[in-house]
């Protein structure tokens, strides 16, 4: 089960408020380089796009394996300081591997931060247990720069000057004309455990408050040159001494003095014929209101760095929604320029004043606006915020309401740019429900808007399935090979894309076929519509590689209506409907008709199946072997003319004195030889594929066997159907045979083709691997 956030959030979980710049920016050394371990390009292209401008050296594995064998390599040239490495949602294969070498104490001191779509217990567990290490949700992806920067940061160091600690002496600059006033004042200041520093006369006073840091500045108001009160002023409009505490010492008891110094500025005015007591009590109470100043100062500071080094946008606003602060993220996401006077301005009117879609986004309605009011919640709302160039940036955004003794004050906003997030989910969403060939719609989405336009039929409306086969779609491939069946199935796409309405929906099944439904169409106009879609294919040339080739196609179409019992129940008509339009002669279109066309076509298949039967039970199958030979160094000579056999066993079209060839399955009929493509489509539809197959293994192990006794060396390709990949005797049944043959299995060679391992991934991928852990 996935972890409590809270506990993710306790197991190194990076916050953004406490990143520490990059070692990078501070100067003491260039980013180290980061190996990153991700099996899709998608999520590596992100990655690269979220880390380059701060990790330019950035090393990219598909496979934890490989990554686990680069780090093993001792004599590897590169160093890796950080390791990102990404989870699937189911681990790939040797992912323990790779965790438990990072624990090892050679690479303890590598960083690794781990990107997981659900934090599971296991990932939390190892991540507490290991230090330079954190776990980040894939949902906040973006962050994964800052949290290498704190992984990589050295321990932070203790800074002595941020802010003064309660026992550093305050500096006090004593400004006297007199010398014997300066020598005793200064004596009695130094016992108190204050430094001083000492002026003669205004000018010098005002040299050194310059040049030196003083907190405050005791000044006798009647000096030769300038009184206490004018250089009290000086130092007030000066921005280097402005923030100095200033008094006024006099031995003159007149209210003009007093007040002439307070309107300078000074905060105490101070009697040089007072008790000593008194005087070393004022400057003890001016000396904590420093030490208050300074305390809040560097809070102040320490808030403001820290909110500054936040990569979010923060910013804060009164209940009328009027900005009181922003950081420097703010202005960054939002293109405002350093000088660009926020505080004060409406939040609405300069972040928020409009949706997504332009349209004005009053201020009465506009929910933060109201949030701001009310003192209300938000947390991770998705929004936009508009740039100050005019762009909408879409945000998730959190409120929180500032109180202050109970009483709301304003709100605190959050906000972080999304955009690369919602890139990457709607590329991801476009993937889920598209072809990547054609960019047709998918399977997965044709069988969904099907579903919900058969339930919209049953409430009234017609509609109708057309089901497109191409007719000579092996041909090319075989011909001119699968990049040109490739480029021929983008072409017939964008053409049948320009023949649809708005309303229908174009789809590409698998391998040459595809659908389209076609919304509110009445059923007398069906037969016309589906016909242009035929004419798209039967008008059309393909160009390819300096040929040329006609295209065509059969039209299977089924009426979708109130009657219609489910989405399966119309795909198969079709299907039906299509299989009937290529038994007329291909280049056809068929409109399904309930009961006789069901009835049809079930005695077609029937007749085919009771056939194949009657062929594996009399052994009538037979086998032609097509030779494989190099074409280079190949001797026209030896190729036979025209419509001749090819030549046997010749030397000249032999590999390395290996004969080679594949194993084309015929059948024997009444009827005389025919070709695979009449019956195996109906071997598939009623599952006598896997026996086939099984017949025609067996009787090319038997003909290696002859071979090899006769001492001729050979390898035989035989083709296996989906079917069969998850049939459980196949192997048991191959390795039997071998056995009892006496037969190489290296001289055997399976082929599969890629729709049928897609289908069948893990059969496939057992199968193969069984197979060729025995030799074939």
């Amino acid at each position: 089960m996935p972890a409590p956030a809270s506990r993710l959030e306790s197991v190194n979980r990076v916050s953004t408020s406490e990143m520490t710049p990059p070692p990078a920016l501070s100067g003491e050394r260039p980013p180290l380089p980061v190996l990153i371990v991700e099996s899709s390009a998608t999520h590596q292209h992100v990655l690269r796009r979220v880390l380059t401008g701060r990790y330019p050296e950035l090393t990219f594995f598909r496979k934890p394996v490989e990554a686990t064998e680069v780090l093993q390599r001792g004599n590897t040239t590169r160093r890796f300081g950080a390791i990102l490495l990404a989870l699937d949602i189911v681990p790939q294969a040797n992912t323990d591997e790779l965790l438990a070498l990072l624990c090892t104490p050679d690479y303890l001191d590598v960083a690794v931060l781990i990107l997981t779509h659900v934090a599971e217990p296991a990932t939390v567990a190892w991540a507490s247990r290991r230090a330079r290490s954190a776990i980040l949700l894939w949902r906040d992806f973006t962050d994964s720069a800052d949290c290498l920067d704190k992984l990589l940061a050295p321990a932070p160091q203790a800074d002595v000057e941020a802010s003064a600690p309660e026992g550093e002496p305050i500096r006090v600059l004593l400004v006297d004309d007199s010398r014997t006033v300066r020598t005793s004042y200064a004596r009695l200041l130094t016992t108190q455990g204050y430094t001083v520093e000492v002026a003669a006369h205004a000018g010098e006073a005002f040299t050194k408050a310059q040049e030196q840091q003083f907190d405050i500045a005791i000044i006798d108001y009647f000096m030769p040159g300038e009184n206490g009160d004018v250089l009290c002023q000086r130092l007030r409009s000066d921005p280097r001494t402005a923030g100095m505490t200033t008094a006024i010492l006099t031995g003159t008891y007149l209210d003009q003095v007093i007040q002439d110094s307070l309107k300078a500025g000074a905060v105490e005015c101070m009697f040089k014929n007072e008790a000593q007591e008194l005087f070393v009590a004022r400057l003890a109470a001016m000396s904590r209101a420093v030490r208050s100043r300074k305390s809040v100062e560097s809070e102040r500071s320490r808030l403001a760095g820290i909110l500054a080094s936040v990569g979010d946008g923060v910013y804060g606003v009164n209940r009328s929604g009027q900005i009181t602060f922003v950081n420097p993220a703010v202005r960054r996401i939002l293109g405002y320029p350093e000088d660009a006077l926020l505080i004060g301005q409406a939040a609405h009117r300069l972040f928020h004043y409009a949706h997504e879609n332009g349209h004005a986004n009053p201020e009465d309605a506009c929910l933060l606006q109201k949030a701001y009011a009310r003192g209300d919640e938000l947390r991770s709302w998705e929004t936009v915020f508009w740039h100050q160039g005019g762009a909408a940036v879409p945000v998730a955004c959190t409120v929180f309401p500032l109180r202050i003794d109970g009483r709301l004050e304003g709100s605190v906003v959050a906000f972080r740019d999304v955009s690369e997030r919602r890139a990457l989910e709607q590329e991801l969403l476009w993937q889920a429900n598209h072809d990547p060939l054609t960019k047709l719609y998918n399977r997965r989405y044709f069988e969904r808007h099907l579903e919900e336009e058969v339930a919209r039929c049953q409430r009234g409306s017609s509609s109708a399935l057309l089901y497109l086969d191409l007719d000579r779609f092996k041909y090319i491939n075989d011909i001119a090979g699968h990049a040109a069946g490739d480029q021929l199935l983008v072409e017939i796409s964008q053409q049948m894309r320009e023949r649809l309405r708005h309303a229908d929906l174009l789809a590409r099944l698998g391998g040459d076929e595809f659908a389209i439904i076609l919304r509110n169409v009445a059923d007398e106009n069906v037969l016309h519509t589906a016909e242009s879609f035929r004419e798209i294919l039967e008008h059309y040339t393909f160009f390819y590689g300096g040929s040329q080739y006609r295209i065509y196609g059969s039209i299977g179409v089924a009426l979708i209506g109130h009657d219609t019992q489910s989405s399966g129940e119309v795909l198969a008509n079709a299907d039906i409907a299509c299989h009937l339009a290529k038994n007329k002669g291909r280049n056809q279109t068929h409109v399904y008709e309930p009961g006789g066309d069901a009835k049809l076509t079930m005695n077609v298949d029937l007749g085919w199946s009771a056939r194949l039967q009657q062929a594996l039970t009399s052994d009538r199958f037979l086998l032609h072997f097509q030779p494989i030979v190099p074409l280079s160094g190949l001797d026209p000579s030896v190729l036979p003319d025209e419509g001749g056999a090819f030549p046997g066993c010749s030397n000249k079209l032999m590999e390395n004195g290996v004969m080679h060839c594949e194993a084309l399955l015929r059948l024997n009929d009444d009827a005389g030889v025919i070709l695979p493509n009449a019956f195996l489509p109906t071997a598939e539809r009623f599952g006598l594929m896997p026996q086939i197959d099984l017949w025609v293994i067996r009787h090319v192990i038997a003909h290696l066997a002859g071979l090899q006794r006769s001492g001729a060396r050979a390898c035989i390709s035989v083709n296996l159907s989906g079917h069969t990949l998850a049939d459980e005797r196949l192997v048991p049944e191959v390795k039997g045979l071998l056995a009892s043959h006496r037969v190489d299995p290296g001289s055997l060679i399976f082929e599969i083709t890629e729709t049928n391992a897609i289908a069948n991934i893990e059969a496939a991928q057992r199968l193969i691997g069984e197979l060729r852990e025995h030799g074939c």
